[in-house]
Formats: C-alpha cells, sequence, structure tokens
C-alpha cells in the first residue's frame, strides 16, 4: 500500500451522513437563485413576508435561520413581499437554488 493510499483511505464509520430534522412547518418560500460574491439570495415566496420576519433556510446543505433586515425588487427596497413574488435578501449563510424557506420556530 503506497503512502497516499493510506491517507486517504476512508473509515466506514466516520463517513456516515447525519440525518437533519426537516422543519414542521410548511414552506413559505424557495430559493431560485444565490449570488455568492454578495451573499443575496433570491427567494419565491409562497406567502406574504414582511422585513422583520424570521426564516429558516433548508436545504441538503444548508440549515439556518435569518432575521430578514431589507428585501428588494427589482433593484427597489420593499417592507414585504407578496404571495409568488421573487425578491432579494441579504443572508449571512451560504444558501443553494432549491433550498426551502420557513418561518423561524
Amino acid at each position: 500500500m503506497g503512502f497516499f493510499s493510506s491517507l486517504f483511505k476512508s473509515d466506514s464509520s466516520e463517513s456516515k451522513a447525519v440525518s437533519r430534522p426537516k422543519p414542521k412547518s410548511k414552506p413559505v418560500g424557495e430559493v431560485t437563485h444565490f449570488y455568492g460574491g454578495i451573499s443575496v439570495a433570491i427567494v419565491k415566496f409562497k406567502e406574504v413576508v414582511k422585513v422583520g420576519d424570521e426564516v429558516h433556510f433548508f436545504g441538503a446543505t444548508t440549515d439556518f435561520t435569518e432575521k430578514i433586515k431589507s428585501m428588494q425588487y427589482n433593484h427597489e427596497d420593499i417592507s414585504e413581499a407578496k404571495k409568488n413574488q421573487e425578491v432579494g435578501i441579504k443572508v449571512g449563510g451560504k444558501a443553494r437554488e432549491g433550498d426551502e424557506v420557513y418561518r423561524a420556530e
């Protein structure tokens, strides 16, 4: 066995995925795009969400809560997102397309 093969040898007991519980409530939106350079998630909401609401981003590798400090629609600040509206939200974590957005519990 060579030097590198022993370094990259995986122990099956260490590589098990940890299952995280999915939020119990229904999602209020879905991430349609994420701009990593400016940390902005584009979210299409299924119901009205306002600035000041706390939301939970959840996906395969995403799991963080964020209080909405501001949101924009067509580069204009808005105070609430209407149903089926796509808005930009500045976030502290990394979101991914397809992540679901829930109201924080």
